[in-house]
């Protein structure tokens, strides 16, 4: 073993599993990463012909992976024109901070989706369920937190 590496506290370690369902009215959210962690991973499962809200985060960074069905991710581009792009199955796309977007449910699918924390403000544009912006405590309460 090399002196080199700093010892650890196990008390810290994890070694339970974690997953934790979210209902949307889109359809739903499997958590695989707790809370307070300094990311999140989620499988966002999107019911056929169904639409997250239209919006842009000031803070949170996504990345998402077209695990199975189809979907369509409306966003903004470098010009700043709302473009329609179908995504391909085992491909990865990602959006920035500031980014417009929205994801569409063209059939039943489900998106692996990788973040920044759950954190600062998303602002809902549009939203087809007539959801508020998402603040810190909107979030808790959709989650029933």
């Amino acid at each position: 073993m090399s002196d080199d590496i700093p010892q650890f506290d196990p008390a810290t370690f994890a070694t339970e599993p974690y997953v934790r369902r979210v209902d949307k009215p889109w359809g739903y959210e499997i958590h695989w990463v707790p809370e307070g962690l300094p990311y999140m991973g989620k499988i966002l499962h999107i019911n056929e012909g169904a639409q997250l809200s239209l919006q842009v985060h000031d803070q949170k960074q996504e990345s998402y992976f077209m695990k199975s069905g189809r979907a369509a991710l409306l966003w903004e581009d470098r010009q700043g024109e709302m473009v329609r792009t179908e995504m391909e199955e085992g491909l990865g796309y990602r959006t920035s901070v500031g980014q417009k977007h929205r994801l569409i449910g063209i059939t039943d699918c489900d998106i692996i989706e990788v973040s920044t924390p759950e954190q600062g403000t998303t602002w809902r544009l549009e939203d087809a369920y007539g959801r508020p912006d998402e603040t810190e405590q909107q979030r808790k309460l959709e989650r029933g937190e």
